[in-house]
C-alpha cells in the first residue's frame, strides 16, 4: 500500500472517531444517537452492533456511552427476556435480532472493562428468551418477516443472520454444546422439493454453493446471498477455513461479474445479490417504493456491512485482498449526501452507482470502519479469534 493510501485510511479513521463521539449523546435520555443529523434515536441494533469498533477504539467517553446503552436495556428488558428496538422505550418490540444482539454486546463490553458479572440478571432472561424462539423445540431459532435489520425486507423462519448471531453468543458465553448444535442444525440442506419430508429438519446449506442460504424454512427457503449474514458465519467459525476460503473466492467473482454487467460500481459489495426484481416471487409491492434493485436492503452497499466483510477475508488469511477492499471502503465512505464532508460515513449507497443514499455519520458506519482498520492492521479479528477456536472443538 503507498504512503498516500495509508495516510487516507488514517485520516479517515480519525472522522469515524470523530462521528463516534459526535453521536455519543444525543436528544433521548442522553443516549448515543444513530445518525450525525438524521436518526437522532437510539436504535438497539445499531448501537449494540457499534460494540465492535468502539471496543478497540479504546475510547473512554465511547465506552461510558456503550455502559449506558447497555444498562438502559436491561432496564427496559421484557419480563420474559426481549430487548426493546428503541434503547429507551420498553413498549417497542418485535424484532428478532436485538436480544441476540444484547447478549455479544454484553460479552464483548464485559472482557472491555473486565467485569464478569456485568447485567447478570439481564443476560440469565435474554438467554433463556432466546432459548423460546426455536418452534421445533431445538436450537435453529426462527423470526418474523422484517423483524430483523431488515425492515424493508422479508426474512422467514430461520434466518442465517439471527442464527449467526446466536452461535456467536452461545460460544462467548461458553455453551459450546449448544453452539455447536445450531451449527450442525445449519450444515444441514434446504430442503427443495413440493412435500414436507417427515422428520428431516430443514437447515441453510445451499447445495453446490460455498455459501449459507439467506433463510429456510420447512419447504420454503432463499438461496439468495446474504453478505451480513455470512461474513459473520466466517467470523464466528460456522464455515470452517476451507468453505470460508471457497466463499470470499466466490463472492469476488460474482461481484467482477455484476459490474461487468453494469449492476454493480466496481469496488463494491453487495449486502444482498441477485437483487429481487419486479414479479418474481419475493417481490413485495412496497418495495417499489423502498427496495428497487441495488437499493436499501435489495443489494445495496452497506459500509457496516463491507467493514465485517473484510473482518471476514482477515479471518479467511486473505489479508492482500483484505487490505484492498479496506481502501476501497475508505474512498466510498468519503461521499456524502447533504454536507461537504470529509468523511460522510453514510448509512448505505446505490449499487449500481455507488452513490449515498441514506443519512451521513451512521454510527454503524463509522464503528465498523474502526473494526475493519484494526482487522487489516493487526490481522487478526479481535474476540472473534477465540470463537473460531471455539469452533474448532466439536
Amino acid at each position: 500500500m503507498t504512503s498516500e493510501n495509508r495516510d487516507l485510511i488514517e485520516s479517515a479513521k480519525k472522522g469515524a472517531l470523530e462521528v463516534l463521539l459526535h453521536n455519543a449523546k444525543g436528544p433521548f435520555h442522553d443516549l448515543p444517537r444513530t445518525a450525525g443529523w438524521g436518526y437522532p434515536e437510539p436504535y438497539t441494533r445499531d448501537l449494540l452492533i457499534s460494540i465492535l469498533g468502539i471496543a478497540v477504539s479504546k475510547n473512554d467517553i465511547l465506552i461510558n456511552s456503550m455502559r449506558k446503552v447497555l444498562e438502559t436495556l436491561g432496564e427496559n428488558q421484557s419480563d420474559k427476556g426481549h430487548i426493546p428496538s428503541l434503547v429507551h422505550d420498553k413498549e417497542d418490540r418485535g424484532a428478532s435480532d436485538t436480544t441476540p444482539l444484547f447478549l455479544i454486546a454484553v460479552a464483548v463490553f464485559r472482557e472491555v472493562v473486565d467485569e464478569a458479572d456485568f447485567l447478570k440478571s439481564s443476560v440469565e432472561k435474554a438467554l433463556l428468551w432466546m432459548e423460546y424462539q426455536s418452534p421445533s423445540d431445538r436450537f435453529l431459532v426462527a423470526q418474523q418477516p422484517t423483524s430483523d435489520w431488515r425492515d424493508e425486507q422479508w426474512v422467514t423462519g430461520y434466518g442465517l443472520f439471527v442464527n449467526s448471531l446466536v452461535y456467536t453468543y452461545l460460544q462467548l458465553y461458553g455453551n459450546h454444546n449448544r453452539a455447536n448444535k445450531i451449527r450442525h442444525e445449519m450444515e444441514e440442506f434446504t430442503i427443495t422439493g413440493n412435500k414436507p419430508h417427515q422428520h428431516v429438519h430443514e437447515g441453510l446449506a445451499v447445495k453446490h454453493k460455498p455459501y449459507y442460504a439467506f433463510w429456510s424454512y420447512k419447504i420454503y427457503s432463499s438461496e439468495r446471498f446474504d453478505l451480513l449474514g455470512n461474513s459473520l458465519a466466517i467470523l464466528s467459525g460456522i464455515a470452517p477455513p476451507s468453505r470460508a476460503i471457497a466463499m470470499t473466492s466466490w463472492i469476488e467473482k460474482e461481484s467482477d461479474a455484476m459490474i461487468a454487467k453494469g449492476e454493480l460500481a466496481p469496488g463494491q459489495t453487495p449486502n444482498f445479490f441477485p437483487f429481487i426484481k419486479p414479479g418474481e416471487i419475493d417481490w413485495h409491492p412496497r418495495y417499489e417504493e423502498f427496495n428497487q434493485p441495488g437499493d436499501y436492503h435489495n443489494g445495496g452497499i452497506w459500509p457496516f456491512i463491507s467493514g465485517l466483510y473484510i473482518a471476514a477475508l482477515v479471518a479467511a488469511q486473505k489479508f492482500t485482498l483484505a487490505e484492498t477492499k479496506l481502501l476501497e471502503l475508505t474512498k466510498t465512505i468519503k461521499k456524502s449526501r447533504t454536507r461537504e464532508l470529509e468523511f460522510g460515513f453514510n448509512e448505505w449507497y446505490k449499487a449500481q452507482t455507488g452513490k449515498p443514499m441514506g443519512q451521513d455519520w451512521q454510527t454503524w458506519s463509522a464503528s465498523n470502519y474502526l473494526y475493519a482498520a484494526k482487522c487489516v492492521e493487526e490481522k487478526n479479528t479481535p474476540y472473534f479469534d477465540k470463537i473460531r477456536e471455539y469452533s474448532k472443538v466439536k
